[in-house]
């Protein structure tokens, strides 16, 4: 008791702000009810992360990049009782509001084609607050969200690089831990095709899933992501990167560390038996033919690609395996499923050509009437994040989505073919894009570009190539820092040897 009171007297302050909170919550509880009462009791806890997000801003956002990349499994799982909202997202607007408080050094001019794109595809989106398509009530609090969802997650990324992960041992940190993290998700995908599912995935997909991932006697591995084709397109557009990273990277360990993820990541695009994966790995690597600038490359890249599209199309071995025989079904003009996508894209062409801006974010879309025709329009499966939001932004909504890639990706091009001049930096330029590209093909395919973890990898991995001129001289510093301890561990191991060798030499005279 004692103790308690020299506490209070001590903390006093503290102590009367969590009373005043305490009564609040109850009175929140008998007004309102157990929502209100949680996001008092909740309080503490946000200001104690705003709190940290300010002091420890570089570990945060290891924590936001290791969660949006797992979160979907975890929730799978059921290891995470809240809303992926609150695990993933939240931290990153907390962390985004430390660095509004926190003026940072600038390392590169913040205003540049990737930016310039976010902005004008976010302005867009704002205007569609005007969109009265439907005839519906106009509903802010839709609007709002639909915004948080088609946007927020865009400036998120990009400013979250370009603060924080701005320096050579970030962006290194960053790439290693993407190859470490596709390793391990082309070993679950391997573990699933060995093992069969486990009670959580045999769960999900009892409740509906099972009719998309096993097809005709092929079955799609998901591994931990959110369903076979985001899984297929993500570790298809990583395993460019990971092979352009391997033949540009300057340190040994790096070289294998990405070799590894690019043949694990390879393994995983076949195993999750989507097409799309293998049209992100062949995107990329064309554009990697560019980028290089490399006759030599140019040549073996268009023999070897020339006869794995021989092997594929033209002839029929290996069909015994069902993932080959999925890859296949690309070059199948007759493919049932993709003529059913084409069947609905007619389908929505017919009934938007009437509403160029779509039938709008700003309206509750399960309200459309039954006799209305864009209550067809919302039902109609979209199958690709482009044909979502041609349904809700309209043609004009997916030409400028479709401006603000195109800005992103030029300039990075760019970047990766003039203003650079070291290896490992123009190779690290190259792959970002070549990924990004990659990821476009998947996204014009499947409604994959909004999902878990894409936004971060593949945005964020432009905005370290806009990062890249600025801190070049600093990346060439630092590698060659990490290039002579490299080397000098080389000569100790040789000195060893070689000492080892005389002593053996000595002994046995």
């Amino acid at each position: 008791m004692t103790g308690a009171l020299a506490y209070t007297q001590n903390h006093g302050g503290r102590v009367i702000v969590l009373f005043l909170l305490f009564l609040l919550a109850l009175y929140q509880f008998s007004t309102v009810g157990f929502v209100g009462f949680a996001a008092v009791a909740a309080l503490p806890a946000v200001l104690l992360f705003l709190y940290l997000a300010v002091k420890h801003q570089n570990a945060l956002f290891w924590y936001i990049f290791t969660m949006n990349y797992f979160v979907m499994g975890l929730q799978r799982y059921g290891y995470i009782p809240l809303p992926v909202t609150v695990v993933a997202v939240l931290p990153q607007i907390l962390l985004l509001m430390s660095l509004i408080i926190i003026d940072h050094p600038k390392k590169n001019s913040m205003m540049n084609p990737m930016l310039l794109g976010i902005i004008l595809w976010t302005f867009y989106l704002i205007l569609q607050v005007f969109n009265d398509t439907c005839g519906l009530p106009l509903s802010v609090g839709d609007w709002l969200m639909n915004i948080n969802f088609y946007a927020l997650y865009f400036i998120i990324a990009y400013v979250l690089i370009n603060k924080i992960i701005n320096t050579p041992e970030n962006i290194l940190r960053f790439l290693r831990l993407w190859a470490y993290f596709s390793i391990a998700a082309a070993f679950w995908a391997w573990r699933q095709q060995t093992f069969g599912w486990d009670n959580a995935e045999n769960a999900w997909l009892m409740g509906g899933a099972m009719r998309t991932h096993i097809i005709g006697g092929s079955i799609r591995y998901f591994s931990f992501f959110s369903d076979a084709a985001n899984f297929g397109c993500n570790i298809g557009s990583s395993a460019v990167a990971f092979y352009v990273l391997t033949l540009t990277s300057k340190l040994k360990k790096d070289k294998v560390l990405f070799l590894i993820a690019a043949l694990c990541s390879t393994y995983g695009f076949f195993a999750s038996g989507t097409r799309s994966g293998l049209m992100c790995f062949m995107v990329g690597v064309l554009l990697y033919v560019f980028l290089s600038k490399s006759i030599k490359l140019t040549s073996t890249v268009v023999v070897l690609g020339g006869l794995f599209v021989f092997f594929l199309a033209f002839t029929d071995i290996g069909n015994g395996n069902m993932q080959i025989r999925r890859m296949r079904t690309a070059f199948d003009s007759n493919d049932a499923s993709k003529n059913v996508r084409d069947i609905n894209k007619e389908a929505l062409a017919k009934y938007l050509q009437d509403a160029p801006f779509g039938m709008g974010i700003n309206i509750d879309e399960g309200s459309i009437p039954a006799f209305n025709k864009f209550r067809v329009v919302y039902e109609t499966s979209n199958d690709s994040t482009y044909v979502f939001f041609w349904q809700r932004t309209g043609i004009v909504g997916v030409y400028v989505f479709a401006a603000m890639n195109i800005l992103i990706l030029l300039g990075g091009c760019f970047i990766s073919l003039f203003r650079l001049t070291n290896k490992s930096c123009k190779g690290i330029a190259a792959a970002l894009c070549c990924a990004f590209l990659a990821i476009q093909a998947g996204g014009y395919a499947n409604h994959i570009l909004l999902q878990y973890p894409n936004i971060i990898l593949f945005y964020g991995g432009m905005a370290i190539v806009y990062l890249l001129p600025a801190i070049e001289q600093d990346f060439i510093d630092y590698e060659d820092k990490l290039s002579a301890i490299q080397e000098e561990k080389k000569r100790l191991r040789l000195e060893k040897k070689k000492q080892s060798r005389v002593k053996s030499w000595f002994s046995w005279t």
